[in-house]
């Protein structure tokens, strides 16, 4: 493809995403391109990193072209993003000349607009804090509570495009016969900084159709996703129970330090993700696995009551500490979904600490920046389950390794981390 017709698909990518704003738009590019499978992998790549250009810097893109009145478009979107990344006027103009792969010409209207961004970058000093690190407005003063004067760098890491890590599967392989088994189909991966069982492929790679992860050595799973089954601290023999399991991610890690043994139940409301779980537990060569879909009048926790060793609860929330992977996710995010998250949350906390047994672990984990959705979660449930009492992150530590982070609890963020933002505390059930 010309770089006129990148330009001209991303447009259209945009626009995509824009007409279904409740999809992630993850799942709208995948269906994008299956559409047009004429389109290169180099190509789709370029399309990509263009139209998540302009989405991971949309609310600034917006205020600029606010202040000469102009539409807001995707079209307005995508020029507007590489005025401010460097073009030039005249390398607009030949971009968006029209014919049958080309953007249309730019109208008289449009071009005097997108002139006025000639020599421009994209921040600018008079931005509003949210526009400055494209968050909902709402959510401005959760985020300055959570960062103070940290919060522009915080926010600025969270704009860079995300890694791809992997977790090496100790059921199958090691790290160092992994990394050689992916040099082996020509991706370079590095090992975690963190994680004892992470590799870091800094380029994306189409790694679910390559061998290492259709044999089970890799698993797709960020470092930091990857550290919250390390504190869970789930050993052979164990009962444990993974109370919002999703796909199995986490199931997956905690049946490798498990060495399959032992019984997890993975246990989730939507029998999509779970059908998605079995196929790659199969994958995995994991065999100590049940999977249990929870319904109304179900007396399943009440016949269990207080036999598990370790619960997890990944729990629901806002997701903000995947923006720089979800960066549509910030546009989608409103003050009521953090409300109605908040009581499932507690909701949850609450059925999966019946499962605990007497000096067992419940462990609450999310992907939220936010203290409404983690320590202050945490302090609720303490308040209503005196059994219970948080057990320090530097005494549930399992790995050996340093400790990521000060603090009773585990959190990360992709400043000063390198992964994306993940919160877990550790709750111990007085024997």
């Amino acid at each position: 493809m010309t770089p006129a017709a990148r330009v001209a698909a991303a447009i259209e990518l945009v626009a995509a995403i824009d007409h279904t704003p409740r999809k992630p738009a993850d799942a709208v590019a995948n269906a994008f391109f299956r559409e047009r499978r004429y389109i290169g992998s180099g190509d789709r790549r370029a399309i990509s990193e263009r139209a998540w250009s302009v989405i991971r810097s949309r609310r600034r893109l917006s205020w600029w072209l606010q202040r000469t009145e102009a539409r807001i478009s995707p079209r307005m979107l995508v020029a507007a993003s590489l005025m401010l990344e460097g073009w030039t006027g005249d390398g607009l103009l030949q971009t968006f000349a029209g014919g049958q792969y080309a953007p249309d010409k730019l109208s008289p209207s449009e071009k005097p607009i997108l002139k006025a961004l000639e020599g421009r970058t994209l921040n600018h000093p008079a931005m509003p804090t949210g526009v400055r690190i494209e968050a909902p407005d709402w959510v401005v003063p959760l985020l300055e509570a959570r960062f103070g004067d940290a919060l522009d760098a915080e926010m600025a890491a969270m704009d860079l495009p995300a890694p791809l890590d992997l977790r090496v599967n100790l059921l199958k392989s090691d790290r160092t016969a992994a990394q050689a088994a992916l040099a082996d189909v020509n991706v370079v991966a590095e090992c975690t900084a963190l994680s004892p069982w992470g590799l870091r492929v800094q380029s994306r790679q189409p790694i679910v159709a390559l061998k290492p992860f259709q044999d089970g050595i890799v698993e797709i799973q960020d470092e930091g996703s990857q550290l919250i089954a390390a504190v869970v601290g789930a050993k052979p023999e164990m009962r444990v129970a993974d109370w919002c399991a999703g796909a199995g991610g986490k199931t997956l890690a905690l049946a490798m330090t498990m060495e399959n043994r032992g019984h997890i139940v993975a246990s989730d409301v939507s029998p999509f993700r779970l059908e998605a779980a079995v196929k790659r537990l199969r994958r995995a060569g994991v065999h100590n696995v049940e999977c249990h879909m929870p319904e109304a009048g179900d007396k399943w926790i009440k016949r269990r009551a207080a036999t598990f060793d370790r619960v997890l609860v990944d729990a629901p929330c806002t997701g903000t500490g995947t923006w720089r992977r979800n960066p549509d996710a910030r546009q989608r995010l409103t003050a009521q979904d953090l409300a109605e998250l908040t009581v499932k949350q507690a909701m949850i906390l609450d059925q999966a600490a019946r499962l605990v047994r007497k000096g067992g672990r419940l462990v609450y984990a999310t992907c939220s920046l936010l203290r409404e959705e983690n320590e202050a979660q945490v302090e609720t449930f303490l308040a209503g389950h005196p059994d219970f009492a948080v057990r320090p992150l530097a005494e549930a530590w399992a790995l050996d390794a340093p400790l990521p982070c000060p603090g009773p609890y585990l959190s990360l963020t992709p400043l000063s981390h390198g992964t994306d933002g993940f919160f877990a505390a550790v709750l111990e059930r007085a024997g």
